[in-house]
């Protein structure tokens, strides 16, 4: 799948064999290099909540992606990690959640 914004863009594999774990990792892209991705770690709580894990690596392929994987993982880490929290929130409140726990990894 093709994804991106503004320029940017990335062609990810989405690996979902583990139901704890989804991993997206980056075939192509025109800032990253193939080392990049994502991956979602799923622990489930006894009190039915989830902890959610991201871990994100941004290996910049050229000049633009090295300078915009240093801005994300600096200053834009916070918007990133609120906009996280924001969609986990929408999807809570879809299904009727009432609450979550997420931790964020670099």
């Amino acid at each position: 799948m093709t994804e991106g914004s503004a320029g940017i863009w990335e062609r990810l594999h989405y690996s979902w064999s583990d139901p704890n774990r989804v991993v997206l990792t980056t075939l192509d892209s025109n800032v990253w290099g193939r080392g990049s991705g994502h991956t979602y770690t799923f622990t489930r709580r006894p009190d039915g909540t989830t902890d959610i894990d991201v871990a994100v690596v941004r290996d910049g392929k050229n000049l633009k992606g090295w300078i915009l994987g240093l801005v994300l993982g600096t200053i834009g880490r916070g918007v990133l990690e609120r906009a996280f929290e924001n969609s986990v929130k929408a999807i809570e409140a879809r299904n009727g959640a009432f609450s979550h726990r997420d931790r964020f990894a670099a």
